[in-house]
């Protein structure tokens, strides 16, 4: 595996998915996949510890399910995202991370800085979006 720099940035002037490229995106995928990790089980632990459902105040008991339900639902989005992270992760180790899986194009670096764990160049997700709001418009 190659060293990079904590400063280090993908520049467009370097290989596609180059060696530091794919070191950069590991390095940048595995420390979200630990943070959200970390917030996950903290979340989870202070979920099972602040349970006010035995109130006996009516509102205290909605107010709390609400929150609760709030928090889950932001736990399983973490959750989904994890697993996108692993995939993300799965395709730098077989050598196709960073390429669409629609046209097999670059995704892009910029794209991919934003958005470690796109697998859509622009173009494609814009198509898969738009498809999307026709079948949901039906």
């Amino acid at each position: 595996m190659v060293k990079i720099s904590k400063t280090y940035i993908p520049k467009e002037k370097e290989k596609y998915m180059c060696a530091k490229h794919l070191a950069f995106f590991k390095k940048k995928l595995t420390d979200w996949k630990t943070e959200l990790v970390k917030t996950n089980n903290e979340a989870l632990y202070n979920n099972s510890m602040d349970d006010n459902s035995s109130s006996a105040d009516i509102v205290d008991q909605a107010s709390s399910y609400t929150e609760k339900n709030v928090e889950m639902r932001a736990i399983n989005r973490q959750i989904k995202l994890i697993s996108k992270i692993d995939s993300a992760l799965k395709k730098i180790q077989n050598g196709t991370y960073g390429y669409c899986e629609d046209t097999g194009e670059p995704i892009g670096l910029k794209r991919l800085i934003a958005r470690p764990v796109a697998n859509l160049c622009i173009a494609a997700q814009e198509r898969h979006e738009k498809d999307e709001k026709v079948y949901a418009d039906d």
